[in-house]
């Protein structure tokens, strides 16, 4: 068996791995290089293997850095299957086709040929098949694959591989994103066991998460602060996950009576489709929440709350007085309508900007985390005057210490342990630490590089 890591190596994004087993060929994952231009550029080179050659592609979660670059693997002769579960297939469709469209924007600004079209994603939708959690399934002769749940997003998976081996069999897992366990909606990451080879992300390999009970406070005083200031509180978010956590929250702290009712715009007509992905999949829900459809509490319902879908509606939220919420994509503040709101708002003393999702290095969002005093949007310059805040609990990834532990426990049949997924610095301090505590082999692989398991 051979495991060539094409992406995802000492970097956050562009997940890509090929695994060679039983004479077939096997990606796991195939996402958009993502944050600096010269990490964007990368989406536009050649892949390194040929994908006429691919037999299967097996698909952990949705987002971009996963999927991103699927259209583009189809338009450059792949043919074979796509396996996800079910959210995951809706939740590609509506992200290729919402990124296609940002692309084209791109590349007809830059005068060069899109990365995909629209076509291209309808394709690769008619490849995809449709997994279930904790089903076993034969891809080929000799090769065995169970999706098993992440806790990351809707529908995320973990993959595991068992591939016939002579007389016996070696198990491979691919952690895909794990879930930073407890967050609204999602069950824990699922546990795994008698593992010898382990792909697992790294992306807070070297740092700890607030408790949620911190997160939801947080998010609560910064509400209260707004409308003590009559300001506006700015929530770049993803439209995957992000944006329906935060929604769970402000709808639980409405119910409580917890904070003073206010307009709460939800600018993003990417957001807006996937809630209603949502809720068409409560059987993919946590006890918890299952509980709470049950007794009719609709989580992406309440006052005060408006969910505008058009530009004109868009446009409309700058009249509205504050105090105001304004929840829009994207989550790095790399393109979407919360630009235009942050190109606004950011001057503002009074107002807030509310970080809420992991900032890829070279991104605008990154800029304003690290505390830029001056940044430009749409070609303008802008001082930072709004208060910048984070929030690290609202990640959707597991910290350091899950992360170790969900390692830990398979650590008397681990053979070897690829950190991927991760910026150089937690990547290494993860592998440092399940090599130190766990006296298991542990290395972060180079892009392109090569291991015979």
């Amino acid at each position: 068996m051979k495991l060539h890591f094409y992406g995802g190596a000492k970097t956050v994004t562009g997940a890509n791995y090929l695994l060679e087993a039983q004479g077939k060929k096997i990606l796991v994952d195939c996402g958009l290089f993502q944050g600096s231009p010269e990490q964007e550029a990368r989406n536009y080179e050649p892949f390194p293997y040929n994908p006429e050659t691919i037999d299967f592609v097996l698909i952990t979660h949705a987002h971009l850095d996963h999927i991103g670059r699927l259209p583009k693997l189809l338009k450059d002769g792949f043919r074979g299957k796509i396996f996800a579960t079910g959210p995951t297939i809706d939740f590609a469709r509506l992200m290729l086709e919402d990124t296609e469209r940002v692309l084209e924007e791109k590349a007809n600004k830059a005068d060069l040929i899109p990365l995909f079209l629209h076509s291209e994603v309808e394709e690769t939708m008619e490849h995809f098949h449709r997994a279930e959690y904790e089903d076993v399934f034969k891809i080929a002769k000799g090769i065995e694959v169970c999706f098993r749940d992440a806790g990351h997003v809707l529908g995320s998976a973990i993959i595991e591989l068992k591939v016939k081996v002579g007389s016996g069999t070696k198990k491979i897992v691919f952690s895909g994103d794990l879930g930073n366990d407890p967050v609204p909606f999602l069950r824990t990451p699922a546990t795994i066991s008698d593992v010898d080879y382990l792909l697992v992300e790294s992306a807070y390999g070297d740092r700890r998460h607030e408790s949620p009970e911190h997160c939801q406070r947080l998010i609560e005083n910064a509400v209260e602060e707004i409308a003590a200031k009559k300001g506006v509180l700015i929530i770049p978010s993803f439209a995957l996950e992000r944006t329906q956590q935060i929604l769970y929250h402000l709808n639980n702290l409405i119910e409580q009576h917890k904070i003073p009712q206010m307009p709460i715009f939800l600018d993003s007509p990417l957001a807006i489709k996937i809630t209603q992905v949502y809720e068409r999949y409560p059987q993919y829900y946590d006890a918890e929440a299952s509980f709470l459809v049950k007794e009719g509490d609709d989580a992406f319902k309440f006052p005060g709350l408006e969910m505008t879908l058009t530009t004109a509606q868009s446009k409309k939220i700058n009249r509205v007085p504050p105090p105001k919420i304004i929840i829009a994509g994207s989550g790095m503040s790399q393109g979407g309508r919360v630009v235009h709101h942050e190109s606004f708002y950011l001057s503002g003393p009074n107002n807030i900007l509310l970080i809420v999702a992991y900032q890829a290095k070279g991104t605008l969002g990154r800029r304003i985390a690290d505390g830029a005093k001056e940044v430009e949007i749409l070609d303008q310059k802008i001082p930072v005057r709004a208060k910048i805040e984070q929030i690290a609990a609202y990640s959707g990834h597991a910290d350091s210490e899950q992360l170790f532990k969900w390692v830990s426990r398979t650590r008397y049949s681990l053979k070897k342990v690829f950190v991927v997924q991760g910026e150089e610095k937690p990547a290494e301090a993860l592998a440092q630490r399940i090599k130190d505590d766990l006296g298991v082999e542990a290395m972060v692989p180079e892009a392109g590089q090569t291991v015979e398991l």
